[in-house]
């Protein structure tokens, strides 16, 4: 029986999405920028100890291999020839910290996650002996000295995991951010596995100079840090190297160059290639990021700078102006598997539309303190305005509420900095499928939200990066040659005063939610000896939802 003949689509083009909660791959038409298949995985998330947020390295990887193969059998199925993607893109959690043993390529410690916030006696420390504070560290890298950053992850690992420790003295240590150990680990690691990252990537590591585009030796010789360990820094759109199969070591598959950082991949993905143009991005955070440019624009105002990109090895460098949000979509998962208030994050919406207003309840999500505009690590968790009404309903409107306020915090203060005030904004990312969500957004900004109809931008700017990389060269960037993308728009449906009430009541409740911790110093002993507690033991112990908690379940 003669086979089925193949679809011949042209060239193809891979991304994995490696994110906080979950992996995806996603595999997209190089030339009408389509999405052909995908597979995702949902990742663990370890709390061992209160404020540490861990992951398992070999967990992430194993992910990664499960939606590639999983992918690929779809677009089998699809009768889509598998041969005809031509680049792998990588996108990635940034910040999130991992060291391994380059003989055995075993992890030697958990990856300890960007929102964790076991190193805030480091981070006290470490500002009493910068001179003007926080300057030396920002001037350089664009970053305030926080728990958010890898150097201050590295710094704890190295000064408590004695496994990192030995490797580093016997010279067998590589560390890196998630692409890195993927990159390494897909290119073969023990076994020539190229140790890379990219522009963006390296610039959230609190230890790369954004201006020169090179690890700082003096920020190194700072925190503490050997550079024999750091990984080669790339541009965002080259060819790194060839994935090898797994279990097929001969086999071998181009990943085209491209390693972004999420947030920048996101960026890319909606083509924000313009000075000015910004996109908000809903996942696990939340992150908005303004294109400045080739120049670096030092916000007055709470927000970051950071490399957006540099699609290519003699490409120009792109800076953006960030504000992060820890707590965004972690809240719905918070409320799913803590409280019990949803089984599935797609309830969450049914629930806020059945009321649609949060009855004067209002939810500061600050599980990890807060983070842009007010870096303020001794924040908790509150929701406050409770009353005998109040049902779990109420709740789950507050808490998409609170994403909207947090966002619209962020773009006040990026308002500021850049002079010019947004007309819209560009979202994506997971929630943006919630349109109860997208509808509070218009609201509290006051001004349009536009979202594209194929909400994978993150995805989506990994695949145009790779498949533009030179030597691969499937996909153009040219403004003329990109596809029109479809979008769905969300216009204010309340008028201007309610939304300044409604915003002013939630900076009240910010404004309790700070200084409910004294820094503790969780960083003597081994860390191992610690039992796994659940994530909302200890956020429930420090907010003051049960006052009327026996009302929520109604």
């Amino acid at each position: 029986m003669a086979s089925t003949k193949k679809a011949d689509l042209g060239p193809l083009v891979g991304a994995v999405d490696q994110g906080t909660s979950s992996t995806r791959f996603l595999v997209f038409n190089s030339k009408t920028a389509e999405l052909l298949s995908h597979h995702q995985v949902e990742i663990k998330q370890e709390f061992p100890r209160e404020g540490w947020v861990e992951q398992d390295p070999k967990e992430i990887l194993q992910s990664v291999y499960e939606c590639i193969e999983k992918t690929c059998e779809k677009l089998g199925q699809l009768n889509i020839d598998i041969s005809n993607i031509k680049a792998i893109g990588v996108s990635n959690q940034r910040e999130t910290t991992v060291v391994w043993d380059k003989l055995t390529g075993e992890p030697l410690y958990n990856a300890v996650v960007w929102l964790d916030l076991r190193t805030q006696s480091t981070v006290e420390n470490l500002s009493k002996r910068i001179p003007g504070n926080n300057n030396f560290v920002k001037s350089k890298t664009g970053l305030p000295l926080s728990t958010y950053f890898s150097a201050v992850k590295l710094r704890w690992l190295l000064d408590n995991v004695r496994k990192v420790q030995k490797a580093v003295e016997e010279n067998r240590a590589l560390f890196g951010t998630i692409d890195s150990w993927l990159i390494w680990s897909l290119t073969g690691g023990v076994n020539g596995g190229v140790h890379c990252t990219d522009v963006t990537n390296a610039s959230r590591t609190m230890l790369f100079n954004i201006h020169s585009l090179e690890w700082d030796k003096e920020l190194c010789e700072f925190f503490g840090i050997p550079m024999e360990i750091l990984p080669n820094v790339r541009s965002s759109s080259e060819i790194y190297g060839l994935m090898v199969k797994k279990k097929k070591k001969k086999k071998k598959k181009t990943i085209g160059g491209r390693c972004l950082g999420d947030q920048s991949a996101a960026l890319v993905g909606q083509m924000c290639f313009q000075d000015g143009q910004a996109k908000n991005t809903y996942g696990t955070g939340c992150f908005l990021l303004c294109n400045t440019g080739h120049k670096c624009v030092f916000s007055e105002h709470g927000l970051l700078t950071t490399v957006a990109y540099k699609l290519g090895r003699d490409k120009p460098v792109y800076y953006a102006l960030e504000g992060s949000v820890a707590i965004a979509g972690a809240v719905i998962r918070w409320l799913r598997d803590n409280l019990g208030i949803i089984k599935t994050s797609e309830e969450i919406e049914k629930l806020a539309k059945e009321v649609g207003t949060s009855y004067g309840c209002y939810f500061v999500p600050a599980f990890s303190g807060l983070y842009a505009p007010y870096w303020e690590p001794s924040a908790r968790g509150i929701i406050c305005g409770l009353t005998q009404f109040t049902n779990k309903c109420h709740i789950a409107f507050a808490a998409l509420e609170a994403v909207c306020f947090q966002t619209r915090e962020i773009l006040d203060a990026m308002n500021r900095d850049c002079g010019i005030p947004l007309s819209h904004l560009q979202v994506d990312g997971g929630m943006t499928s919630n349109k109860i969500l997208m509808q509070l957004q218009a609201d509290i900004l006051y001004i349009p939200v536009v979202k594209p109809s194929m909400p994978e931008t993150t995805a989506l700017g990994a695949a145009m990066a790779a498949g533009a990389a030179e030597g691969v060269g499937v996909w153009s960037l040219e403004p003329e040659d990109l596809s029109a993308v479809t979008m769905e728009r969300f216009e204010p449906q309340i008028n201007a005063e309610e939304s300044e009430i409604r915003y002013s009541t939630w900076k009240k409740a910010v404004m309790k939610s700070m200084g409910w911790v004294t820094t503790q110093s969780p960083e003597s002993g081994d860390p191992s000896i610690f039992c796994s507690l659940p994530l909302g033991f200890f956020i429930v112990s420090s907010m003051v939802m049960f006052i009327g908690a026996r009302y929520i379940s109604g």
